[in-house]
């Protein structure tokens, strides 16, 4: 079903597109050239093995082939392939990585990372809760 992939990806900017601002949509684009700015999407980001790409996505699902430096927050899934190189901060509620790929940056990753926003703290995706400081008081003698 050759039609599928275009329903998925109805949106392409070619290997010689370079693309600087804010771009929305709400399918699914494929990045074969270089783009710069910030991706808002309820869809599918790909970035291709010959993308470049700097910006600050939210998007459901994000798959990297190619070069990607920003911060990633996806609701769904991020896909490192064996060809990504990716620096960055990213937040999903699932992480595949391929071997081979190249990642530098900080993760949060869980069914809740997404529900707290870029302010929540990363333990508190994991729902971990500080510990409260036990601080041992001396014994009082009983007054006789």
């Amino acid at each position: 079903m050759a039609d599928a992939g275009i329903q998925d990806t109805p949106t392409i900017l070619g290997p010689d597109t370079v693309f600087k601002g804010e771009m929305t949509f709400e399918k699914g684009m494929k990045l074969l050239g270089r783009f710069e700015g910030k991706i808002t999407s309820g869809g599918r980001l790909t970035v291709a093995k010959e993308a470049k790409m700097q910006a600050d996505v939210e998007a459901n699902t994000v798959v990297i082939e190619g070069e990607v430096k920003g911060t990633l927050n996806c609701t769904d899934r991020i896909e490192l392939k064996q060809s990504a190189r990716y620096e960055g901060d990213l937040r999903t509620s699932r992480l595949v990585v391929d071997e081979g790929a190249v990642f530098s940056g900080h993760v949060t990753v869980g069914p809740d990372a997404i529900k707290g926003g870029k302010a929540s703290a990363p333990n508190r995706a994991l729902n971990i809760e500080p510990k409260p400081e036990r601080v041992n008081q001396p014994q009082m003698a009983a007054a006789k």
